[in-house]
């Protein structure tokens, strides 16, 4: 889930290119929500709410990742021990990428996890680029592909 509308066509053909590696089985839906409206004095609080009301609708019966710079620091080998786990529970999880002012703090707080891809603020069309990549990999990993890191 990703808060926000139209993305660059390298950021398209970015993602395009890991959808495109990854085995069926492990399908990867990229889903924009509309940010709510920056206009009509209501306040960032009101704004990141209304936003995440959205996502915890889009986001129902998922196993909830938040993307936050605040948040742990995974490497690819655990994200993919994760999806190794949740790939035999059944679980589908839904990696959730905040609008320009981020996420909403309780809807932070609830998420499942909250993970870290960097300390640095990114781009936001690079941070789906990043998530689908390290998807592809972690993938990858957990259907017994050789890591070079390893």
């Amino acid at each position: 889930m990703t808060l926000g509308q139209r993305t660059p066509a390298w950021v398209d053909a970015g993602i395009a290119t890991y959808v495109k590696r990854l085995p069926r089985e492990y399908a990867l839906t990229i889903l924009p929500i509309r940010p709510e409206p920056r206009n009509g004095g209501k306040t960032i609080e009101q704004v990141l709410a209304a936003e995440a009301a959205r996502l915890r609708t889009a986001c129902a019966g998922c196993r909830v990742i938040a993307l936050d710079e605040r948040g742990a620091a995974w490497t690819t080998r655990d994200l993919a021990d994760r999806i190794g786990r949740w790939r035999d529970a059944a679980i589908e999880p839904a990696f959730v990428i905040g609008s320009a002012d981020g996420l909403d703090a309780a809807f932070k707080r609830d998420a499942h996890d909250r993970v870290a891809l960097s300390a640095m603020t990114l781009p936001h069309g690079l941070v789906r680029i990043i998530v689908a990549e390290q998807i592809y990999r972690a993938v990858a990993i957990a259907t017994g592909h050789p890591y070079h890191r390893e």
